[in-house]
């Protein structure tokens, strides 16, 4: 997902989200361990969402104790 189309979603469809890519890290990581993994690539672009989707409610939560 692009960085804009993360920043208009809520922080309930934000943090549903972080939850959802988690676990989809999880059973990639353990398709890795038992060679099954067909797109090690995906494993980075999702450790990168994720990061995008914290830093995006880093920013509100900051945003917010502000005013």
């Amino acid at each position: 997902m692009k960085i804009k189309e993360l920043r208009e979603q809520s922080v309930e469809e934000l943090n549903a989200r972080v939850r959802e890519l988690k676990m989809e890290s999880m059973n990639l990581r353990l398709q890795q361990q038992s060679s099954q993994l067909e797109n090690p690539a995906r494993l980075k672009l999702i450790r990168r969402e994720v990061a995008r989707i914290e830093t995006i409610l880093s920013e509100r939560a900051a945003k917010k104790a502000a005013a």
